[in-house]
């Protein structure tokens, strides 16, 4: 189980990680532990709110933070994925061509407009957000967001076909115990409900807008 915990974070963080063996044993319950990756991620963004609101920085500059740390603690590898979906979907190409261009190293058009897009949509409502007089109401159930978006892709993982049968998705979901989506089941439940105790002064206009966008960092 601990080497199920290094590779979660190993494959989804750039977060220092112990060397682990990769073997169908150890990547068996590797998803479960994927929504801790979101948990970490969420622990450090609260902890540079706080530190930056207490210095009393500019809402602006707070939200730009916030924006760039989960990109940059992951890697960035949720938003390559975001980006060559882009270029994907809006080749309008048959699905052979779009694997291709999923597999592509390079950026196109639409990745760059629609990632532009998305990174001025988080910095927005980040800022909108951190405006507000009880902005730290709503701060747990944002960061909840983090946690949240792991859980629905550990689902999306062992749930939904996959489009190629190689790669690290596939990889991840051939090795997964047949108990991992009842478990992932069970921390989403935990999550939702989490979801209704903050956000609930300032949550609804802001709040779950941004818990959205956050989804994809």
């Amino acid at each position: 189980m601990l080497d199920s915990l290094k590779i979660a974070f190993a494959t989804y963080s750039r977060i220092p990680t112990p060397q682990a063996d990769w073997n169908e044993r150890s990547m068996k319950y590797a998803m479960c532990f994927f929504p801790l990756v979101g948990v970490v991620l969420a622990a450090l963004c609260a902890l540079v709110w706080a530190l930056l609101t207490y210095l009393e920085l500019h809402a602006f500059f707070i939200g730009s933070v916030l924006t760039l740390l989960p990109i940059l603690l992951t890697g960035g590898i949720h938003l390559d994925g975001y980006f060559d979906t882009q270029d994907a979907l809006h080749s309008y190409a048959p699905k052979e061509r779009k694997l291709e261009i999923l597999k592509d190293p390079h950026i196109g058009a639409f990745a760059a407009i629609y990632g532009m897009l998305y990174l001025l949509s988080v910095v927005a409502c980040w800022t909108e957000t951190l405006s507000m007089e009880h902005a730290a109401d709503a701060m747990p159930g944002i960061c909840l967001g983090f946690v949240l978006s792991r859980i629905l892709s550990g689902l999306s993982v062992v749930t939904f076909p996959k489009a190629r049968k190689d790669g690290m998705v596939q990889t991840l979901s051939s090795a997964a115990d047949r108990h991992v989506s009842r478990i992932l089941r069970m921390e989403l439940a935990v999550a939702c409900i989490g979801l209704f105790i903050p956000t609930i002064a300032i949550g609804l206009p802001i709040g779950y807008p941004l818990l959205t966008l956050l989804m994809a960092a």
